[in-house]
C-alpha cells in the first residue's frame, strides 16, 4: 500500500467520478431538505459530525490501538458518507432524499473538517514519533478539487442534460460500489500475507465502530421521534462512511500506508454489518 499507481491515480480518479456521479443526482432544491426537515437533518449532521469520531476516538483509546491505526480509525470516522450509504437506505426503504441531502452536506463540509481533526489526531496519538505530517491549508484545498469540482460538474450538467445526467448517474451510482470494492481487492492480493495481520490491528476496532453506530444512528432518530423512513437513512449515513475517501487521504495525501488498514477493513465490514443491519432495521419495523 506504498505510495504508487493505486494511491497516486487510481484512487484520485474513481473518487473524482464517484463524487461526480453524486453530483448528478443532486438538485439545488434537494439542499431544501435542511429547511423542510431541519430536525432530521441536525440530527444526522450531530450523529456523523460529532458522535461517530467521538467513538472512533474512544474505541482507540479503549483497546489501545498502535497510533497510526488510531489515526487511521479517526479517518475513516472522519469521512462522509456516500454512494453505498445511498445504496443501502434505498435498498432498505429509507428516506432517500434525507440520505442524499446528508450526504451532500456533509461532502461540503468534511474538505475543511478531516484536515484539521485528522491532523489533531496524528498529534494527540502519534506526538513526534513520525516523520508523517498533514499540511493542512493544502490538503484542504486538495480535497476541493477531487470532491466538490467533480460535484458542482454533475450538478451542472444535471441542470443542461437531465437525460444524458441520468444515463450516467446510473452508470456511476454502481460502479463506485464496484471500485471500491475492486480497490479492496488490489489492496488485499498485494497484501495478501498481512491481511490477518491487519485484521488482527483494525478488525475488531472497526466491527465495533461500524456496529456501534449504525446503531445509535438509528436509535438516536428513533428517540427524537423521527420517522422509521428518517431513522433508517439516519442509521446508514451515521454508520456507512466514504471508504475511497479515507483512503485517498490516509494514502496519498498523509501517504501513510499502516494509516490505510482501518479503512480497508472498515470498507469490507461495512458491506456484511449494512447488510445485516438493513435486515434489523426490516424485523423492527415488521414489530
Amino acid at each position: 500500500m506504498s505510495p504508487d499507481l493505486l494511491t497516486k491515480v487510481i484512487l484520485p480518479i474513481s473518487l473524482f467520478l464517484i463524487m461526480f456521479g453524486m453530483g448528478l443526482s443532486l438538485k439545488l432544491a434537494d439542499f431544501k431538505q435542511v429547511s423542510q426537515s431541519p430536525k432530521a437533518i441536525t440530527l444526522g449532521l450531530i450523529g456523523q459530525m460529532l458522535v461517530l469520531p467521538l467513538i472512533a476516538f474512544l474505541l482507540a483509546i479503549i483497546l489501545k490501538l498502535p497510533p497510526e491505526i488510531a489515526v487511521g480509525l479517526m479517518i475513516i470516522a472522519l469521512a462522509p458518507g456516500g454512494a453505498t450509504s445511498n445504496m443501502f437506505t434505498y435498498l432498505s426503504k429509507g428516506d432517500v432524499s434525507l440520505s442524499i441531502s446528508l450526504t451532500a452536506i456533509v461532502s461540503v463540509i468534511t474538505p475543511f473538517t478531516i484536515p484539521i481533526f485528522a491532523a489533531m489526531s496524528m498529534t494527540f496519538f502519534m506526538e513526534n514519533s513520525t516523520q508523517f505530517s498533514l499540511p493542512v491549508i493544502k490538503t484542504i484545498i486538495q480535497l476541493l478539487v477531487i470532491t466538490l469540482i467533480p460535484v458542482a460538474l454533475g450538478m451542472f450538467v444535471l441542470s443542461r442534460w437531465p437525460n444524458l445526467a441520468t444515463k450516467l448517474e446510473n452508470f456511476l451510482k454502481w460502479f463506485s460500489v464496484f471500485f471500491l470494492l475492486l480497490i479492496i481487492v488490489l489492496i488485499v492480493l498485494k497484501n495478501k500475507d498481512n491481511m490477518l495481520n491487519f485484521f488482527a490491528e483494525a478488525g475488531l476496532a472497526t466491527l465495533l465502530l461500524n456496529i456501534s453506530v449504525l446503531i445509535i444512528g438509528y436509535q438516536m432518530a428513533k428517540l427524537a421521534q423521527l420517522s422509521h423512513a428518517q431513522s433508517v437513512s439516519i442509521g446508514f449515513e451515521v454508520g456507512i462512511q466514504n471508504g475511497t475517501l479515507a483512503l485517498l487521504v490516509a494514502g496519498t495525501l498523509i501517504g501513510n500506508e499502516v494509516m490505510m488498514i482501518p479503512a480497508v477493513t472498515y470498507s469490507i465490514i461495512m458491506f456484511f454489518s449494512g447488510s445485516a443491519f438493513g435486515w434489523w432495521i426490516s424485523r423492527q419495523k415488521s414489530k
